[in-house]
């Protein structure tokens, strides 16, 4: 009976602090941000710059091309079930080369170095 005594305290000793870090101050009031600065004196969007995006409907899936300067480089393909994918042109030749995502791959290693 002590021995199941001496580990329920151990335990109770142990869990206390870990509770305690639990209850945290609430957040101070949030403030809310200002609001951006105008643009320039004189500056003008280029509309050429900016994308055009059409979107159809094929079969079940939701296709969106976009387009500069009337150029279709990347299709966005929404399947109704499932992830979207993209068709992108990276060389500007018509080649489109499919990517599920929009992320640029970038990976730093992750090598272990130590473990224990």
């Amino acid at each position: 009976m002590s021995l199941r005594l001496l580990i329920a305290a151990l335990l109770l000793a142990v869990a206390s602090p870990i509770i305690a870090q639990g209850e945290t101050p609430p957040p101070p009031e949030l403030q809310p941000l200002p609001e951006p600065p105008p643009p320039p004196p004189g500056y003008e969007p280029e509309p050429a710059l900016e994308p055009q995006v059409t979107i159809l409907k094929r079969g079940e899936d939701t296709v969106e091309e976009y387009r500069i300067n009337g150029r279709l480089y990347m299709v966005k393909v929404t399947p109704p079930h499932g992830t979207p994918y993209y068709l992108i042109d990276r060389q500007g030749d018509g080649v489109f080369h499919r990517q599920d995502n929009l992320d640029e791959g970038v990976r730093p290693p992750m090598w272990v170095i130590f473990t224990w």
